[in-house]
């Protein structure tokens, strides 16, 4: 692995210019004016690999957006790593909070980035960190150093639910059969200071409608006679946290695993500045569940969040109107025991029976996956540790994120392996919002770094 840096240094600007140039696709899985711009990232992706030395790629229809497969098997009788990431990526809205064009790269400096970053929509959330992986085998192939099997899996719905991600592992494990799985789709806590993802929360998803009359009514002729589903709404929203912010849904806390004193203690070690988050934020207070942290709001502990509302006239002007309509769409993040379906069952019936006379009440499901906690006495958390020591010379500390990677628990389910989450992004990188971007210094970093995961790896299985 000694000839990794100079290999980068020769080709870091072809390795940025080919992650620009995928980064300018706009592939939006969620809506369907981008269609043919998925399909044509997952050609894309199915030449990256081939060109970066799989023996064999394709592009494997689904009932939705393909995935794409490569596989490099230099030995059966050699470990193999499933190499997981997506390519599609998250609607750019809203538009006018960008400085520069979503989907027309630029790169710039910033403070954590000194050396430039690249902004653009995907570039941490998950192209930029799914093409590291494409990068390192061509090293290890252009050099003779790959030391086991690869497998890679990349799709295009992760940013949609997955949903067919799962039959296709069902309909393959044979084909996908693996000894680790490796995913970059997470972040760490600083440059200097390397850590590994070690949990992921669940999530569910829904969205809820409110009815009222027939009909938009005149708010003079009927206000105050007859619901107002806005109003109503937003009292029922409202009502679902009390006044120390816990969730008060029934049942939805008896499977929520509560971390020991001790526990709590090592998670504290990591470090974390208070008002450098509050400033980054641009607040001058935080806000959460009683009791707890900021660090373990966001990662131990499970949250219900409004994620978009609408409803009535928000044109231009004014028109005094009561909706006849009003919605919501929410999330919660859930921990690892919590059921994401059970959770999901939990919320539908507590919001029916708050909803007042007068009204009626429509929950839609929409996705939802497991939590995820990893042993840090694996191999394949050990290979990791040992990679990040060697590229950063600092041992990494291990983080529960807030997140979700709703298809890690179905890997485990239906493949019988150990996910390995190495991140190199930032919480700074602005992912799912205006002005994401990915550190050229963390791509390069983690072009270097994941070599050694495979060599360390091999290494332990022996």
């Amino acid at each position: 692995m000694s000839k990794i840096q100079s290999y980068i240094t020769a080709h870091k600007s072809r390795f940025l210019n080919e992650l620009i140039e995928l980064l300018k696709i706009p592939s939006i899985s969620a809506d369907s004016a981008y269609k043919d711009d998925v399909l044509k990232t997952a050609k894309v992706i199915k030449d990256s690999l081939a060109n970066a030395g799989c023996d064999h790629v394709e592009v494997c229809q689904t009932d939705g957006y393909p995935i794409v497969y490569g596989e490099k098997i230099i030995n059966p009788n050699l470990p193999t790593v499933l190499v997981y990431g997506h390519y599609d990526v998250q609607p750019p809205d809203p538009l006018d909070l960008w400085d520069s064009p979503p989907f027309e790269p630029v790169i710039k400096t910033t403070e954590l980035h000194p050396e430039g970053a690249i902004f653009a929509r995907g570039a941490c959330d998950d192209k930029g960190q799914m093409y590291m992986h494409v990068k390192a085998l061509e090293y290890m192939t252009s050099n003779g150093e790959l030391p086991c099997n690869l497998k890679f899996m990349i799709e295009g719905e992760e940013e949609v639910g997955s949903e067919n991600l799962g039959h296709f592992v069902k309909a393959n494990r044979e084909k996908l059969k693996n000894d680790v799985i490796l995913i970059s789709d997470t972040g760490m806590i600083a440059k200097d200071v390397p850590s590994i993802t070690t949990g992921l929360r669940g999530l569910s998803y829904v969205e809820v409608e409110v009815t009222g009359p027939n009909r938009d009514l005149h708010s003079g002729l009927y206000g105050g006679a007859v619901a107002n589903p806005i109003n109503v709404l937003t009292k029922m929203i409202a009502s679902l946290h009390d006044k120390n912010n816990h969730i008060t849904i029934p049942g939805f806390y008896d499977k929520v695993e509560n971390l020991s004193d001790a526990e709590r203690t090592e998670m504290a070690k990591a470090p974390f500045s208070l008002e450098n988050y509050k400033k980054a934020l641009d607040i001058d207070a935080v806000y959460g569940e009683e009791g707890y942290t900021t660090n373990e709001r966001n990662s131990i502990r499970p949250t219900l969040d409004v994620n978009g509302i609408w409803g009535g006239y928000t044109g231009e002007g004014a028109k005094t109107v009561i909706a006849s309509k009003a919605y919501a769409k929410i999330s919660m993040r859930l921990v690892p025991n919590q059921d994401w379906e059970e959770v999901t069952d939990l919320f539908k019936t507590h919001f029916e029976n708050i909803a007042p006379k007068g009204v009626r009440v429509k929950v839609t499901p929409h996705h939802g996956g497991q939590g995820y906690v990893t042993p840090i006495d694996s191999l394949g958390y050990k290979a990791a540790a040992k990679a990040y020591k060697q590229t950063f010379g600092k041992t990494p500390i291990p983080q529960r994120s807030g997140g979700s990677i709703p298809i890690v628990s179905l890997f485990e389910e239906e493949l019988k392996s150990k996910t390995i989450l190495m991140g190199f992004g930032l919480d700074s990188d602005a992912i799912h919002s205006p002005n994401e971007h990915f550190g050229i210094w963390n791509y390069f970093k983690g072009i270097e770094t994941i070599p050694y995961f495979y060599k360390y790896f091999t290494e332990f299985k022996k």
